[in-house]
């Protein structure tokens, strides 16, 4: 249980690195107006078909977050599956009511 607390430590601490307030703002947006959702991998997904530059949000976060999963996971000597997972959870656990999360089944519902 102690690696998966550090893991999700490092995950904190690593994920707000590289955003401007801007991209923050696109993110949020997207995921108020039911664009974009968390998905239990840690990844973004597209609720529906996005526009072409919600499309391209969503990549952009989504390559980042990769990168911060990879280096976590090397650096906890964890599979990157599992700092995923940790982080799909996190992520999920922080959306606020109304907005989309990935259920167990897959399937996008409203917080």
């Amino acid at each position: 249980m102690k690696k998966f607390r550090a893991v999700a430590l490092a995950i904190a601490l690593m994920l707000p690195f590289g955003f401007s307030p801007a991209f923050a703002d696109a993110l949020d947006s997207a995921k108020v107006t039911g664009q974009v959702g968390e998905q239990l991998n840690g990844m973004l997904g597209a609720i529906g078909t996005p526009s072409p530059a919600t499309q391209a949000l969503i990549a952009e976060i989504n390559a980042k977050r990769l990168a911060a999963f990879t280096d976590i996971a090397k650096k906890q000597g964890q599979p990157v599956a599992t700092v995923q997972a940790v982080a799909g959870a996190d992520f999920i656990k922080r959306t606020p009511a109304g907005q989309y999360i990935q259920n167990a089944a897959g399937q996008w519902v409203k917080k």
